[in-house]
């Protein structure tokens, strides 16, 4: 049970602490789109990232698959650049027109799983499950990035809702803020 707590900590803490910005980023600007109303397609949405991270990261951690740490850290603020630009093209934000943000949520996981697999890895002692080790981790992953969706979701029914802003400036405005910060990470790990 130990190791389980530890796992699940350090889950929660890849996704909590500000060494986490590429994937609270991630999760900001993947949920900028949705409101408080929408909270039950938010949890799927997040799941989904969770399944391709969580897949990714298994894989590499039984080095079944193997990336280049410098591409991996690369590409995991362009994902965050593109879900950016995919809410600025939205021109309206029915489930209907937001389904393509459900394989977003998974391809992009699988990226942002490759970018923890090194270092899990090579905490995890031989005498460990790795199997319930990376299930502590993923459920700790899964939780924090519930807490940030719904911190989201809370902020945007204050400022849609009660303060009556428009939604679109909302999406934009949640969308431009991860959008620079991202590109900058993208510059600052450029690798060409």
């Amino acid at each position: 049970m130990q190791d389980f707590t530890f796992y699940l900590k350090l889950g929660w803490e890849h996704i909590i602490s500000w060494d986490a910005l590429d994937h609270i980023l991630f999760v900001l600007a993947l949920s900028a789109i949705y409101l408080l109303s929408n909270w039950k397609q938010v949890l799927v949405l997040v799941t989904a990232f969770t399944i391709g991270h969580s897949l990714t990261l298994a894989l590499s951690v039984y080095k079944i698959v193997t990336v280049n740490d410098n591409w991996v850290e690369f590409l995991i603020p362009c994902t965050i650049v593109a879900t950016a630009v995919f809410n600025f093209l939205q021109k309206d934000f029915t489930p209907k027109s937001l389904r393509l943000n459900y394989f977003l949520a998974l391809f992009f996981g699988l990226i942002h799983g490759l970018g923890f697999a090194n270092y899990i890895r090579y905490m995890m002692a031989k005498d460990q499950s790795m199997g319930w080790s990376l299930f502590a981790f993923n459920f700790g992953l899964e939780l924090g990035q519930v807490v940030v969706v719904l911190c989201i979701l809370m902020l945007s029914f204050l400022v849609v809702n009660t303060l009556k802003l428009r939604r679109s400036w909302w999406v934009w405005g949640l969308s431009a803020i991860a959008f620079c910060i991202a590109l900058n990470m993208v510059v600052e790990r450029w690798i060409f």
